[in-house]
């Protein structure tokens, strides 16, 4: 049979895509990239803002809609969220978060039995799924180490979706990455939901990426995102000391505003965030720190955006993901008075936006003549694409080997 996955939101919820497919693929099912001429659809969800809850649901209908016989599995962050109204869709598999490790097993009962598959979990309540691939079809590698997140920010839904914070075993960590390596990766991507709060048998991140270090033919460790507050003492003194840490951060700031901050219930001011930057850049001068901004947020005034807007520009990040504020139901921000109009949270997205453009030019002009190595990642008619350690996206003209390094002159 033939299937097809369609996945929304973060790394994370890839990953996992990842993970189911390679599952799907070791037992004969076959993948299909037109989901209209597959058996199979599997639909990862994502739930992160309602914008994001209605591209799923509007995908889904339309799924069934175009072919009423396609075996429609819907699993993730939506389905978890809003559990009452995906059983009232034409689903034939319905799970949350957790199970996606058994989706085999749950497509071959269904097959056999014919009847419609539907079960949650308490989100609250579970362990560390543990999911894994020991290839990827590009070169960079993900491990995802953690899952979950208490930190009950004001405006997000994800801890009540995800569940508390659990991480994989300290040793699986090390013998996957083996793997992955022994089968040609020169980059691990470590992700999770909250990576920086990893902790497996008293080992914590930081250990985590010491003995990592030690696989000889791994040359890139990169993590996929960290707290401010999670970068401690002996975080800094890892990233001191191990080249092979990526030469990037991506640091979540959400708001440049103290009184927003606090409204946000994030757990530092800008005092804390600006001296912990200064801390990382004198360890290394040349690391690019990208991160995200909340626009928007209930009660946001224009004061408090021009704060941001100007604290962003004396970070100087080298890239501003940004995002306007959407009202999650379930969360404390939802109940907030001042909910800012969508006309000037368009406005003040474009330009924190349009500063974002400036920085990233003005990091990316710092590497021009310089020595840089580069991971290919594309390959065709004599141009090779790839990332830099600090993730500059560099176009070579020459026809260089997918998945190694090479250094050249930016």
């Amino acid at each position: 049979m033939k299937f097809s996955i369609i996945t929304f939101g973060c790394k994370v919820n890839q990953y996992e895509s990842n993970v189911m497919k390679e599952l799907m693929l070791h037992h004969n099912f076959c993948y299909e990239e037109k989901t209209e001429q597959a058996d199979i659809v599997i639909i990862n969800t994502c739930s992160v803002t309602n914008v994001a809850d209605k591209k799923c649901l509007k995908t889904i209908r339309q799924i069934k809609k175009i072919n009423p016989k396609i075996i429609l599995v819907v699993c993730g962050c939506s389905a978890q969220n809003k559990q009452v109204l995906y059983k009232g869709l034409d689903v034939d598999i319905l799970i949350g978060n957790k199970d996606k490790s058994k989706i085999v097993d749950i497509i071959k009962d269904y097959l056999t039995n014919k009847q419609r598959y539907v079960k949650f979990y308490n989100s609250r309540n579970l362990e560390f799924e543990d999911m894994k691939i020991d290839n990827f079809n590009h070169v960079r590698a993900f491990i995802k180490i953690e899952d979950g997140c208490d930190n009950f920010c004001s405006y997000c839904i994800i801890p009540y979706v995800r569940g508390t914070v659990r991480c994989k075993d300290f040793e699986k960590v090390i013998d996957e990455a083996k793997t992955l390596v022994n089968n040609g990766h020169q980059e691990i991507v470590l992700t999770g939901i909250h990576t920086g709060r990893y902790n497996s048998n008293n080992y914590v991140l930081s250990d985590l990426l010491n003995e990592l270090a030690k696989i000889k033919d791994l040359k890139r460790i990169r993590i996929s995102s960290i707290e401010i507050t999670e970068l401690n003492d002996k975080f800094m003194e890892t990233l001191r000391k191990n080249p092979k840490i990526c030469n990037h951060l991506h640091i979540p700031l959400q708001s440049g505003s103290n009184t927003v901050l606090q409204r946000m219930n994030r757990k530092y001011d800008l005092t804390y965030f600006e001296n912990k930057i200064k801390e990382i850049r004198k360890i290394r001068p040349d690391i690019s720190i990208t991160t995200d901004v909340i626009v928007g947020f209930p009660g946001e005034t224009e004061q408090e955006f021009n704060d941001c807007f100007n604290f962003c520009n004396k970070i100087k990040f080298s890239k501003i993901h940004v995002f306007p504020y959407s009202l999650r139901e379930g969360t404390k921000a939802a109940l907030m008075p001042e909910q800012v109009s969508p006309q000037i949270k368009k406005e003040r997205v474009n330009r924190l936006i349009e500063l974002s453009n400036e920085l990233e030019k003005e990091y990316y002009n710092k590497f021009k003549g310089k020595n840089v190595d580069i991971l290919i990642e594309e390959c065709d008619n004599n141009i090779s694409l790839g990332h830099t350690s600090n993730y500059l996206y560099v176009k070579i003209n020459e026809n260089l080997e997918k998945g190694k390094i090479y250094n050249r002159i930016l």
